[in-house]
Formats: C-alpha cells, structure tokens, sequence
C-alpha cells in the first residue's frame, strides 16, 4: 500500500494502493492496462487542487506532472498541443513566446490543465467560456488499453466527455487547447460596500472584459477588479492585485495561502445579484460571524456537454471556508439557496447533490454518462464520489 496521499489542503485523504508517478505516454497506457487487468479503480492527480472527493480511491492514483511542458504551437490556427499534466503557470510564457495565449484562466494558476479543464474551472469575463471549451482535441488511454485521440472530427462522442471529464473515461495525457494571440492586461482594484457595487454590477461586467469582486460578509465591504486589454507595455515588477499592468499570464493570478475548502456554483447571469442577496441573508440569520469571503465571478455560456455555464449566460458565487473549520453546516444552507436560483454546482468545489437530482439539469447528462460508459464498462476510473452522480438505471 502507498504512503497516504492528501489534496492539496490537506482537507481530503486516501490510501491508495499504488501511487503511480508516470513520465510517458507508454507508461500511461501500461499503467491503465494493469489496473484493469487487477480490476483496481484508477485515478489521475494534478495539482491536487479539487475540493471534491473526486480523486481519492483505494486502487492507484497517477501523478501526471511528469507529464509537463508545450509540445507545438499552429500559429496559423491560434492552437497548441501540450501535456496534460502542464501547470496553467508554467503555459503562460511559453504561450506568449510563441504568440499565444490562453484566452482566460482563473485566479489559481497551480492546477494542471487537464485538471482545470476536466472540472469546468474558468476566471470571470462575461464573454468569455471556461477552459473546458478551450479543448480542441485529446489523447487518452483507455481501459481497453488503447492510447486514442479524439476532436470535433475524430471520436467526436469522446472528444464531448473529454473537454469535461471529471478524469472519468480515461487517462488524459495531452490537450489540443484553442488559443488566441498574446496578449496584455491592466487591472485596477478598488473597495466598496455591497449594495451601490451591485446596483452597477451589470454595467460593470458589460465594460470590463473582466470584473471580479470578493464580499466580505462582517463588514458587507467588497474588493472589486476590472482588467482590461492595453497596448501599454509591462509595469515591472507586477504590482499587488488591483494594480498591475502585464502580460496576461502574470496579470490574472492570485495568491491565496490560506488553507480553505470552498462551495461554488453557477446560477444564471441574470439571477446572481438576487442569489448574492439571498447569501448575505441567510449569513445575517444564521452565520453572523462567518468571516471568509465569498467571490462573484461571470463566465459566457457555452455547448460543452457538462459545463456549469452550458446553454446560458452564467455568474458564480463561491463561499469559502478555513480548513478545521466544520464547513456542512455552511454549505448545505447555501446549496439549498443556489438550487433555488436554478444553480449548478462546479465540479472541483464541494456539493451534496446525486446524479439523480442533477441530471435534469443537464440537457446531454445520459448523453455524457452513455459514452463515459461505453469506453470504461467496468467502471475503473469512477470512484465512490463519481457513482454517486450516476443516474439509476
């Protein structure tokens, strides 16, 4: 048995039998064969950086940071291939090299891609998608042993599961991104209470290409940003957030070191001031000094089969909680309000919800569930978390 491996925060634990570290594709493909020869489930870890249980298992866990780096960039086509287990960090300047860029990331930048993408993990902008709809194509081992790719045009039934794949159909070890050229930001930082800033939230988020803020529920204060593109050249050394001028990559992260777990969901746009509200109420009624932030972010819709933001304009509001401090109560209060407001859960965040009661919200749910397994009968890359979002048959 492997030495116990725990997430990022410390928060979720396992003891695998295996812990696998692989280099290659080969080895990704021979590791695949032998945990469904054994019958053992297998799971692949990033950054680790996912607040659900989506990757503790008893069998084996890959750790695909071996798996690093650019391998070509199509200027011609604004694309990129690179290795799955690439950090969205370590993308940024080689991108910018090259003359390319993501089109927007979040405020973490330590995931790997494939785990930011195979969660729906986005940044905020309202006409813009998350890095799910950046997946142009993929490499994957499958449970049959077969190291395949798949894109709107090969495999296309696979290539829907693999933009969002909660690492569910297969080992991903490279992603074809869809990227544009490189580019420059400037981001401007300011605090205001709660109300006059949500009296301009939606012009706000209709004049920046990028608006954020985090409330702060003690003092009902907010730190907002806008970011914008510039032609201005880079402001060295980048400041503090709210005051940075730079390339995208060096722009849009944050640092957060505080050790916390976190409940996000994605309600429609034109509902998050009013869900936001119902949030500040029910934490005035019932958590009066719950000190941790709670984030309202933007992402555009898009067609990506499991995507919190597919078919509709979408804002989310994430609640944060310290790790050791008991966050259910919390949460399952907050779920209960997001539902209401038509809210889907993000998929590395934590949620409550079975595959019962999310699949009407999903328009291609059996659609996902069908292919996912088509190509893992047996069901070696599900958890006990993942066959709890199963559908009953």
């Amino acid at each position: 048995m492997a030495e116990k491996w725990r997430n990022w925060s410390g928060k979720l634990t396992a003891r695998p039998e295996r812990l696998h570290f692989v280099r290659s594709e080969p080895d990704a493909v021979a590791v695949v064969v032998r945990a469904a020869a054994e019958g053992a489930g297998i799971r692949t870890a990033g950054s680790t950086h996912s607040h659900s249980p989506l990757l503790p298992t008893d069998g084996v866990i890959v750790d695909t940071s071996g798996l690093n780096g650019v391998i070509s960039t199509d200027a011609a086509t604004s694309r990129a291939w690179v290795w799955a287990g690439t950090p969205i960090h370590a993308l940024g300047q080689p991108l910018q090299l090259a003359g390319l860029a993501l089109s927007n990331q979040g405020d973490i930048d330590r995931q790997t891609i494939a785990g930011a993408a195979g969660t729906g993990t986005h940044g905020t902008g309202l006409a813009l998608t998350n890095l799910s709809a950046a997946v142009a194509g993929a490499h994957i081992a499958l449970a049959s042993g077969e190291l395949v790719r798949c894109s709107a045009t090969e495999r296309s039934d696979l290539w829907r599961v693999a933009q969002l794949s909660l690492g569910a159909v297969g080992l991903v070890t490279r992603l074809e991104l869809q990227l544009r050229d490189a580019y420059r930001l400037r981001q401007d930082g300011w605090q205001e209470q709660l109300d006059p800033l949500l009296e301009r939230v939606a012009e706000l988020t209709r004049q920046h290409r990028h608006f954020e803020f985090f409330w702060y529920p003690t003092t009902d204060e907010c730190v907002a940003k806008a970011t914008d593109e510039t032609d201005d050249p880079p402001d060295y050394p980048i400041g503090d957030e709210g005051a940075r001028c730079g390339w995208n990559y060096e722009v849009l992260p944050s640092h957060r070191n505080w050790l916390h777990t976190e409940m996000e969901y994605s309600v429609p746009a034109e509902a998050g001031p009013a869900c936001l509200i119902a949030i500040r109420e029910l934490l005035r009624r019932e958590f009066p000094t719950m000190p941790y932030p709670v984030e309202y972010r933007t992402v555009a819709p898009d067609d990506v089969w499991l995507s919190p933001a597919n078919d509709r304009p979408t804002v989310t509001i994430s609640v944060h909680v310290a790790v050791g401090d008991d966050d259910e109560p919390l949460f399952r209060a907050c779920e209960a309000i997001f539902r209401t407001f038509g809210g889907r859960p993000h998929w590395g965040k934590v949620h409550y919800l079975t595959g019962t009661e999310l699949a009407g919200d999903y328009p291609h749910w059996d659609d996902w569930w069908g292919v996912r397994d088509s190509h893992d009968p047996d069901g070696i890359f599900l958890n006990e978390h993942l066959r709890s979002l199963q559908r009953p048959s």
